[in-house]
């Protein structure tokens, strides 16, 4: 081990030493533990945020090339930790609520976005690996945290036993690929695809058809996408906010570390079926959208459709498309986060019945919070100039480079069908009359939350060039 290899980890010591910390104050802070926990994540990721920007892409190859700390690795941390903090900053409302305010949560938080971060980082299939699980347990125990709503035990229980299934999978691939190339380092792998003259021949076919199925699931891509309604809507709200946004960044920034530098030399069999489940996964997640009445659930739907969208800057290969990508998923994690958070601040009955009506009248008793949520549902739709328009053109304009120009057709037209129900949200705020509701009233933390997440994604829509240079930078860095 040598010293000079730490900086590639230094978010990740942050983090560590922060998940530490947050037991100690869950223990030793009796009276008032969740607020101290609490404190303590939120600080945490500020100090994660500021080691990110610290070491960016300074950190290269490290523990015999197991992690590699290049800007690609800086970008998405910076997502995910992001992520956390505005989940984190705004969870304690809801929590209180429900009498669920515990210190645990704030540490699971912690140690999901801790495992997040060497999915981005890892570059070796083991390492990834160990990566998505550190995610995984700490999701599955979020996923179930108000263990009084029988739901939430349905929903933790679903995402457990067909998140197994899925843990399968990506083994059985990684030994697989191991087999063929003797290595589960992803050096030897693109060395290994590059000079091969039928890259699919032997275990590798089988290895990386089971790789995909694995990265598949934690990405909610057609037809592995059967545990996302559910677990979304059974969740604790902020829990649905985090794991619709990071997680998903996540199982990209792993398919990109793996698949990005071989992607010419995957060939043409790889190339049709990812064409199929990018089809398949905005189609039917749209589909699906348009017959809820929930929105917990339509939103769920609408994510596995932006997977969908995400699949098709995945296939083109290139790096208008990978950057496309990062661009995509750094403004979407916002969009996320803070059309969740709004949903349960209008959720009326406080039961988990997240109807769109109840968003009725909202523009004339919470006009600032009825924009808001205007505006997320409008860069969710792709309208510009908000970061979900370039982030959609980034990635289709990479396709269209790339050649597949009917799948971009495919992409553009289930754009337009999107329009019906994220807008019914909108009518419903302007256009629709109830009685009985109960008014909203956000908390401090909660409003500014979904104040940074409109202000953002407004300011990658008027300026996404930034955005986007970093992106290609962080795409370059991979290579």
């Amino acid at each position: 081990m040598n010293p000079s290899d730490f900086p590639s980890i230094a978010p990740q010591i942050v983090l560590g030493a922060g998940i530490i910390l947050a037991m100690l104050a869950d223990v030793l802070f009796t009276s008032r533990s969740a607020r101290a926990a609490q404190l303590v994540t939120l600080v945490t990721l500020v100090a994660a945020a500021l080691m990110t920007v610290l070491t960016w892409g300074g950190g290269g190859n490290a523990f015999y090339d197991m992690v590699r700390g290049d800007g690609f690795s800086s970008f998405f941390n910076l997502v995910f930790i992001l992520a956390a903090f505005l989940v984190a900053l705004s969870s304690s409302d809801y929590l209180e609520r429900l009498k669920l305010h515990k210190g645990e949560y704030y540490m699971l938080v912690l140690l999901a976005t801790l495992g997040m971060t060497f999915m981005a980082a890892g570059h070796n299939l083991l390492v990834i690996f160990l990566g998505i699980e550190t995610m995984s347990i700490s999701l599955y125990v979020l996923a179930g945290f108000n263990t009084a709503r029988p739901r939430s035990n349905e929903a933790a229980l679903k995402y457990l036993l067909l998140g197994a299934f899925s843990t399968g999978f990506l083994l059985y691939g990684i030994a697989m690929i191991y087999g063929q190339t003797g290595s589960t380092s992803l050096t030897q792998f693109a060395a290994y695809l590059a000079g091969a003259a039928n890259p699919m021949a032997g275990y590798m076919g089988i290895g990386l058809a089971l790789l995909l199925i694995g990265l598949a699931f934690k990405m909610a891509a057609v037809p592995f996408h059967f545990w996302s309604p559910d677990a979304y809507e059974g969740a604790p709200t902020p829990v649905t906010a985090f794991m619709s946004a990071a997680p998903k960044a996540a199982a990209f920034a792993a398919a990109l570390r793996v698949f990005y530098p071989s992607a010419a030399s995957l060939g043409i069999h790889w190339q049709h079926v990812v064409w199929v489940l990018a089809a398949l996964t905005m189609t039917l997640g749209n589909l699906s959208a348009l017959r809820q009445t929930s929105i917990k659930r339509m939103l769920a739907y609408s994510s596995i459709a932006h997977a969908g969208y995400l699949l098709v800057g995945f296939l083109a290969g290139n790096a208008l498309g990978a950057s496309g990508m990062l661009f995509y998923l750094g403004g979407y994690a916002f969009m996320n986060i803070g059309a969740f958070t709004v949903a349960y601040l209008v959720n009326r009955r406080g039961q988990g019945q997240y109807a769109i009506s109840d968003y009725a009248q909202l523009g004339y008793r919470r006009p600032v919070l009825a924009a808001i949520m205007t505006i997320f549902m409008l860069s969710l739709i792709g309208i510009p100039p908000l970061a979900g328009f370039f982030g959609k053109l980034y990635v289709f304009s990479g396709a269209v480079q790339a050649g597949y120009i009917w799948l971009v057709v495919i992409g553009v037209l289930n754009s337009a069908l999107s329009v019906f129900y994220y807008l019914s949200v909108v009518v419903n705020m302007y256009m629709r009359e109830a009685e009985g509701l109960e008014d909203v009233k956000p908390s401090p933390a909660v409003m500014l939350t979904v104040a940074l997440c409109a202000l953002i994604i407004i300011l990658l829509g008027v300026f996404p060039n930034p955005l986007l240079d970093l992106a290609r930078a962080s795409v370059g860095s991979m290579m």
